[in-house]
């Protein structure tokens, strides 16, 4: 017996013997993320303005790569495939927890196959109107939409998008009846509610802030739990003085993962320096110039986020009859 456990205790001593190893010589190569979307979006900028910084600390490239499709899977596909040495990262955000409700099969296992790195950032969403609807507020549209049911419309960025999840879960908290017109992008979802095709969008804070500061658009409600710093001025959901709001939060965040088995050592060297980047005076100001928060927590944060995400969309989906393209 004893004999058995001196040699759990040398293979346990040896694993951990090789993570540091592991860990002191990393990177000796590029590193890769990926970004399983196109390029543009704040994914995409989250995801560079981490690379430049990271690539001159490491001394070596970090590459990153967009691979978008199918509601960013084939990005997280291409991602559990690869070796799990820490070299290859995935760019992440709530849509992977919609995805685990919106697609019958799915090419991977969210919550086996990956590794979680940090939570990194947000780009918050608005719900703003063309500026012919006479509300003004939250409270004012919750009243217009209970007494015109399916008389006014909604944009969104896509079929299952976060902002889709956004404008369903309003309907589905209030029981309030929108029509809802998803668009294969924010920009053109956002150029139809300024021209007056649609009544309302939800987009993102980096998407509506400029037309909503140029008068094009009324902001009326922010989706996350608190205000933003992009916007201060925007009052959030659960202000709205709506009782039917008072718990909502639909948060568009981003984050880092990794295939599963990586190295821990790696990936919390990966965390601490994505930290210092975010920290930086120039980044913070690069950041909120296209509306995006710092959010910065650990691998427990992201994988109880992620939990937490999965359950809420589950419902929301499931009220919606929401089907993955």
């Amino acid at each position: 017996m004893k004999h058995g456990l001196g040699k759990c205790l040398v293979a346990v001593l040896a694993l951990l013997a090789a993570g540091g190893a592991a860990a002191q010589g990393w990177p000796s190569k590029p590193v890769r993320i990926i970004v399983p979307y196109t390029a543009g979006g704040a994914a995409d900028f989250t995801a560079r303005l981490i690379a430049q910084r990271a690539a001159e600390t490491w001394g070596q490239q970090v590459l990153v790569e967009n691979r978008g499709g199918a509601g960013g899977n084939l990005g997280m596909e291409a991602t559990a495939k690869s070796p799990a040495d820490g070299y290859t990262l995935v760019m992440v955000n709530n849509s992977q927890a919609i995805n685990e409700s919106l697609y019958t099969r799915l090419p991977f296992e969210l919550l086996r196959d990956f590794a979680p790195v940090m939570i990194v950032s947000a780009s918050p969403m608005v719900l703003a109107v063309n500026p012919r609807v006479t509300a003004g507020s939250l409270a004012e549209f919750a009243a217009l939409v209970r007494t015109q049911p399916g008389r006014l419309s909604y944009g969104s960025c896509g079929v299952g998008t976060p902002m889709h999840l956004a404008g369903e879960l309003y309907k589905f908290l209030t029981g309030g009846f929108i029509v809802h017109v998803p668009y294969r992008g924010c920009a053109p979802a956002t150029l139809d509610t300024i021209g007056g095709q649609l009544d309302a969008v939800f987009a993102t804070t980096a998407t509506l802030l400029p037309h909503v500061r140029a008068g094009k658009l009324k902001a009326l409600g922010i989706t996350t739990a608190k205000r933003t710093p992009a916007a201060p001025e925007i009052p959030t959901f659960r202000e709205s003085g709506v009782a039917a709001l008072k718990d909502y939060e639909v948060d568009n965040w981003y984050g880092l993962m990794a295939p599963a088995g990586a190295p821990r050592e790696v990936l919390s060297r990966i965390e601490a320096e994505v930290r210092r980047i975010v920290a930086l005076p120039d980044s913070r100001t690069r950041m909120a110039g296209v509306g995006i928060d710092a959010q910065l927590a650990g691998p427990e944060e992201l994988m109880s986020l992620l939990r937490a995400d999965i359950e809420k969309f589950a419902r929301v989906v499931k009220f919606a009859n929401i089907k993955g393209e």
